[in-house]
């Protein structure tokens, strides 16, 4: 073809496939690329087909750039290099570990130091002993006991190695992971941990403790390793190995143990404290389960066989003999700032245990000795080996500033060395009515309104019948008893609290709603696991168990507007010239100051004229709460004024068996009530307290509408119910006085104030001669003078009447009540069940009702100590 001549186009579809060719080539190297496929007849596909890489942009038989997430993935060649040096490093630490550390002598536990607890103003508390251990050769533990503690901490002790790397990551990872923190070490790291080193949660401790735990498994047999552990863990009650520990729960030496025995001290090892059912009862159902679950470790393990787990009983421990320098309340004191600095995972039970600390507590020496002075003078001093009821007497309480949560003051029962149970701390008896303020708070925090809509404050009108079905509540039928089967009819909220109606109470929490309620409560301070604490409308009437600390926590919070935080008994730790530190005191409000406040004017209300009177022997502005368990089981007051809230508990439990008793005729009382001996010691114990401090009055913001009245529902309303027919007394007597009460009561109190609303009411049905109930003055003078006491409410009553005997207080009380009108609770009442004791317009509800408690509150009198 000559130069002239073009070359013709190709032919669509008639070109070879295009193949990879390089680029940029220059002419060497194109002819170079030319030789060379002519020579091999191989080009570039036949290349990668042989396993080369396919030249790259420049010529060079290279493999083409990573894409992609291909690019973040080290090529294996690294990868290898790394995990051998890795396994290298791991391999040297690991000699190098084993030949640095040795086996260190036996740590101080054995001669291990006291801790020192003292008062918050630097004087010695108490000083909680010496350690008490007796080392026993394993063949005198019998091998049923063995196997109970291998059970529970180590099954395949005799199978495995000396450490669990397993184990140690998985509860490694627990712990960071929130599901708690868990144990991973073997027995033998177990033994270490308490023999050659200490109980401190380092990172240090653990390296070391595992090298000496795979030392350790060399040097001693498995028999020498388990007798160490036995003989060196803490079991609880100051008792280190398991001999202590046999004398400590069973008074009985180790040889002696039986395999139910054994199960329950194995349970002990893994937490003392949670697990003793005698120095804490509601222990018992964790008890119970890891008792349980050591018996079925055994069957499994084949050391213990069916029929003989079948057989096999929960073995109660006997009680505790403390040692005789924690006597009187220091025991007490010592073991409820233990429980705090443990359970708040301050320090763990067994570094507590090994001694050294200096504990201050917040504990102020003159409040905590009027405490025990109040105690004594109104209960202990009275209680008589003649009445078999007095046996079962016990007292609680406790008492926190509001302003910094701190507890000043606590008793915890008689003496700890004749009983050990914390009765402050114990969270087994009913709070019974001291639960209903929970209710109001929780209807104001919520603007909450009844079934008809009205919104719920101190006055709104409610209906007080006997056994009246709540409305609104789809969980099934209830229709809670007032007490004394008492029937009201129409009431105030503020007379329903004074008198602690139920039946108001139970309708009210419907109309909050009973979640809402319990939510308030555990805002307050009540903890969210507290027994029988469930959302239904019987937690108004305080079936749930919160313990006397836990509630003394809660009307802390009442009595400082709403604000809460987390109350604390210990004020600083110490050892070896280091400080431990301390959870933080800030508190939140937990409610609204309004709903708190509102509260508090109401509660101020049962202090004046309701069932806690006794309380106002205190010489303070005062509100409060009383309160009685199921079956006068237990008779509480709560009560705070601006700067102390305190908590007291009078409780019936049999001395040897520690089961509930009621406290019918205890003191020579026929019935405990919380306005009783509990609202007593209250009061001397605030006035003590607070001498010498000035005076302080409330300072409330109320909720909006509190000092207005509330219309009642008109008669037909489906949610209202009329009063019964055996009540007919009480509505005659009602119905009058606060027709005629009530106008010039409320007249009156709109213009003079609630004394002078009060006083009219009183008077005016004092001279109408309506009803009983119509003035608490002429019930009183009536019932004394038949010869009983009225003026009480259904859970505080006096008791009098006693000396002129059943028969002319029924006959008369009961004729005198149902001539003028009926009390609320008296004649037929006191009649029924006390011959007369509370005839005399118990629940009187005619002039002082409508004169006082019917009526808008007008603004309160400023608080004086001569004011009636």
């Amino acid at each position: 073809m000559s130069d002239d001549e073009q070359p013709e186009p190709p032919h669509p579809g008639s070109q070879p496939p295009r193949t990879w060719e390089p680029r940029d080539l220059g002419p060497a190297a194109a002819g170079a690329a030319a030789g060379s496929g002519a020579g091999s007849g191989a080009g570039p596909e036949q290349a990668a087909a042989d396993g080369d890489p396919p030249p790259d942009g420049n010529g060079n038989g290279t493999r083409p750039r990573r894409t992609g997430w291909r690019r973040f993935v080290p090529p294996w060649r690294v990868l290898l290099g790394l995990f051998l040096l890795c396994a290298l490093l791991i391999i040297g630490a690991f000699i190098a570990g084993y030949t640095l550390v040795s086996i260190p002598p036996a740590n101080a536990v054995a001669t291990a130091q006291s801790n020192v607890f003292l008062y918050a103003d630097g004087t010695q508390l108490a000083s909680d002993g010496e350690v008490n251990r007796e080392n026993v050769q394993l063949a005198q533990i019998p091998l049923t006991v063995q196997h109970a503690a291998l059970a529970a901490e180590d099954r395949d002790f005799y199978s495995e190695r000396a450490v669990d790397p397993k184990a140690m990551v998985r509860a490694a990872w627990n712990t960071l992971s929130g599901k708690g923190t868990q144990g991973g070490s073997t027995i033998t790291q177990q033994y270490v941990k308490n023999y050659y080193l200490g109980q401190e949660q380092t990172v240090t401790r653990k390296v070391k403790e595992f090298f000496i735990a795979i030392k350790l498994n060399r040097e001693e047999t498995k028999e020498d390793i388990l007798a160490g552990y036995l003989n060196t863990s803490y079991f609880g009650r100051n008792a280190y190995g398991i001999q202590a520990a046999s004398q400590a729960y069973y008074s009985k030496n180790v040889e002696q143990l039986t395999t139910a025995e054994g199960a329950y001290l194995a349970s002990l090892l893994n937490s003392p404290s949670a697990y003793d059912v005698i120095s804490h009862p509601a222990n018992k159902p964790r008890a119970l389960a890891r008792w349980n679950y050591v018996l079925d470790g055994m069957v499994k393990k084949k050391w213990l066989s069916p029929s003989e787990r079948a057989a096999t009983t929960f073995p109660v421990p006997g009680k505790v003999k403390p040692r005789a320098g924690l006597a009187g309340q220091r025991g007490y004191l010592v073991e409820a700032a233990k429980d705090y600095l443990t359970s708040n995972k301050i320090i763990d039970e067994n570094t507590l245990a090994t001694g050294g600390y200096r504990i201050t507590t917040t504990i102020e020496k003159a409040k905590q000795d009027a405490f025990v002075k109040a105690v004594d003078d109104k209960v202990n001093s009275q209680l008589s080996s003649v009445r078999k009821a007095d046996r079962t007497v016990r007292v609680g309480g406790a008492s926190i500033d509001p302003s910094t949560g701190k507890v000043v003051a606590m008793y915890g029962g008689i003496d700890y060395t004749k009983q050990y149970v914390n009765n402050a701390t114990r969270r087994d008896f009913q709070v019974g009515s001291t639960f209903k303020p929970f209710v109001f708070t929780a209807a104001v925090a919520n603007g909450s309104t009844t079934q008809d809509g009205r919104v719920i404050t101190p006055n709104t009108v409610y209906d007080g019948t006997n056994k009246r079905p709540v409305q609104g509540w789809k969980g099934g039928f209830y229709a809670p008893a007032n007490e004394d089967d008492v029937s009201y009819g129409q009431i105030t909220v503020r007379t329903a609290t004074d008198k602690s109606v139920n039946a108001v109470y139970a309708q009210m929490a419907v109309d909050v709603g009973p979640g809402k309620v319990k939510q308030s409560a555990i805002d307050l301070g009540i903890p969210a696991t507290t027994p029988d604490l469930v959302a239904s409308p019987s937690i108004a009437l305080g079936p749930s168990t919160a313990s006397v600390l836990d509630m003394t926590q809660a009307y802390a919070t009442l009595a400082g507007h709403g604000r809460h935080g987390t109350y604390t008994i210990v004020a600083s730790v110490t050892k070896d010239g280091g400080t431990t530190d301390l959870p933080s005191q800030d508190t939140e409000q937990a409610v609204s100051r309004e709903a708190a406040d509102t509260t508090t004017s109401m509660l101020q209300s049962v202090v004046d004229g309701g069932t806690g009177t006794a309380a106002q022997a205190s010489g303070r502005p005062a509100a409060g709460k009383t309160g009685t368990a199921e079956q006068d089981k237990a008779a509480w007051f709560a009560g705070y004024t601006p700067d102390l809230a305190t908590v007291v508990a009078v409780m019936g439990a049999d001395p040897d068996t520690a089961v509930q008793q009621p406290l019918y005729g205890a003191l020579g009382l026929p019935r405990m009530n919380g306005g009783g001996p509990p609202a007593q010691i209250w009061a001397q114990y605030t006035k003590g307290a607070l001498q010498g401090s000035e005076v302080k009055d409330f300072d409330l913001e109320l909720q909006d509408g509190a000092n207005l009245p509330v219309e009642p529902p008109s008669p037909s309303n489906p949610f209202q119910s009329p009063t019964p027919g055996t009540d007919q007394g009480q509505t005659q007597g009602q119905d009058q006085g606060q027709t005629q009460g009530q106008t010039q009561g409320q007249n009156q109190g709109r213009t003079g104030g609630r004394d002078q609303g009060r006083t009219q009411g009183q008077d005016q049905g004092r001279t109408q001669g309506q009803a009983q109930t119509g003035g608490r003055n002429q019930g009183q003078a009536q019932g004394q003078t038949q010869g009983t006491q009225g003026g009480a409410d259904n859970e505080g009553a006096v008791n009098a009447g006693q000396n002129q005997g059943p028969t002319q207080g029924q006959s008369q009380g009961q004729a005198q009540g149902q001539t003028q009108g009926g009390a609320t609770d008296g004649g037929t009442t006191g009649a029924t069940d006390t011959g007369g004791t509370e005839g005399g317009a118990t629940d009187g509800a005619g002039g002082t009702t409508a004169g006082a408690a019917e009526r808008p509150q007008g603004p309160r009198t400023p608080w004086s100590p001569t004011r009636p």
